[in-house]
């Protein structure tokens, strides 16, 4: 737990580095990139043990989503960087004559990351890669509730960089975050739950602190008629209940046209047997609850409605079974509450309109996924519905591209990052225009007389 006077002793080290202009050059950032890379790849084992520890996070599902996700990331900013450091000439216009202008990319400064639990490596480190790119210092709060994450965090981050560039805060966000948001930072990038988000954003207001705010919702799956039915069960099936469901943009609900809703029980069923066996609670392969608050949240949801697959429970592991949920009501409270937790409901619907009208009514998702052979359907949800970003005929994967912003819209959140998006998040374009001397127009200049007309020509 950091103090008020540590915190503010750390706020202004960090202050004073970066107004040293140490953190400025391309090869400074390139070098803390490499050197992070480098310290991930050290600590990797460890990493994947910590991850199983709190989450019961299988290595392949750890690596993938925490681990590679990151190297990947890494590769795209270094090859990237150089570019999009350099000044972008844009146009001028004629009134300005004899005029340049070009936007220059300047780092925002001092920067807070705060990670939420359920990713809880990927999700502060790769906000950081960002700062880092940027060309900013950062202090770093991982999520307590993953102890052993949190840990080597701070470990591998304080290895690697001077605190008074990169700093790891641990603690209750209840406190630590309080405290150190009692100091103006440049920047706040937060993940995490609607209700934080909010705090985060009200102790932010005193400062004028710009926030991005990554936070979640209700992400609908639509699956139309119009599909193989069998590739959209196993595609739905892996991205809900990987990470046994505590994903932010996993598939929060079904919306299953009614002609194929059966088949598509059948086949997710058949899925989620395939994936994990007779027995999940006996697969390596499936992750656990985080705590027993969150456990007792999800399990409560199994009442609302009727299970057709697993609903199998033991609070003493944390575990609870991938189910699936028909007969529900859009006003019980696991259709108005992200689930977050590997409980799928699943809802018919008649025609299209339908569907759009449903998901309206909910806040604004996080993702949304439309598994459909139908580009009319495909555009009426994109164009018709407000959402973050999605897949059409999959499920998360748009997350792995670094070309695609990630964010949210309305309460599922506000800012992008990955590959440049997370760069821009963290400079500031400053835009400059530069006059040549050799010429001056006069027509700017008093007594204006009759030069109106004139200038009216001109623009």
């Amino acid at each position: 737990m950091i103090s008020q006077t540590q915190a503010g002793q750390l706020y202004e080290a960090q202050k004073a580095y970066f107004d040293s202009g140490a953190t400025l050059p391309f090869s400074f950032r390139k070098t803390q990139l490499k050197r992070l890379k480098k310290a991930i790849e050290k600590h990797e084992t460890r990493i994947l043990d910590a991850l199983h520890k709190d989450l019961h996070k299988h290595p392949m599902e750890a690596y993938s989503s925490e681990v590679g996700f990151l190297y990947e990331e890494i590769a795209y900013i270094l090859d990237n960087l150089k570019a999009w450091m350099e000044p972008q000439v844009v146009t001028s216009p004629l009134v300005t004559y004899p005029s340049s202008s070009r936007i220059y990319r300047q780092p925002l400064g001092l920067t807070l990351i705060i990670a939420p639990w359920n990713y809880p490596f990927m999700l502060l480190l790769s906000p950081l890669l960002g700062a880092i790119a940027g060309g900013n210092c950062a202090i770093l709060k991982p999520s307590e509730l993953a102890p052993a994450t949190a840990d080597v965090i701070y470990d591998l981050i304080k290895e690697t960089f001077d605190p008074k560039y990169i700093a790891v805060v641990e603690g209750d966000g209840g406190v630590v975050i309080p405290t150190l948001m009692t100091y103006r930072f440049d920047h706040v990038f937060f993940t995490g739950s609607i209700p934080v988000g909010k705090k985060i954003m009200e102790m932010a207001v005193p400062h004028l602190t710009p926030v991005t705010l990554e936070l979640g919702g209700k992400s609908p799956c639509v699956v139309d008629e119009k599909v193989n039915i069998k590739v959209a069960a196993k595609r739905i099936a892996w991205g809900k209940f990987w990470n046994a469901g505590q994903t932010c943009v996993a598939p929060d609900y079904i919306l299953v046209h009614q002609k194929v809703k059966a088949e598509l029980e059948d086949a997710l069923k058949e899925a989620i047997i395939s994936f994990f066996g007779e027995n999940p609670a006996a697969s390596t392969d499936y992750a656990r609850m985080i705590n027993d608050r969150r456990f007792d949240t999800v399990a409560s949801y199994l009442s609302q409605g009727h299970i057709i697959h697993g609903g199998q429970t033991d609070k003493a592991t944390r575990y609870i079974a991938p189910t699936l949920l028909t007969d529900v009501e859009w006003d019980d409270p696991v259709m108005q509450d992200e689930i977050f937790g590997p409980v799928l409901p699943i809802l018919p619907y008649t025609d299209l309109p339908q569907a759009i009208q449903a998901i309206r009514k909910l806040p604004y998702p996080l993702a949304l996924y439309v598994f459909t052979n139908s580009k009319k359907t495909e555009r009426a949800l994109i164009d018709q519905v407000r959402f973050g970003g999605g897949c059409v005929n999959n499920a998360l994967v748009h997350l792995t591209n670094p070309e695609l912003p990630f964010g949210g819209a309305g309460y599922s959140g506000m800012g992008q990052y990955h590959g440049k998006y997370s760069f821009d998040t963290f400079t500031h374009p400053k835009g400059m225009l530069k006059t040549g001397t050799w010429l001056d127009v006069p027509t700017k200049y008093p007594p204006f007389g009759n030069k109106l007309k004139l200038l009216k020509k001109i623009m």
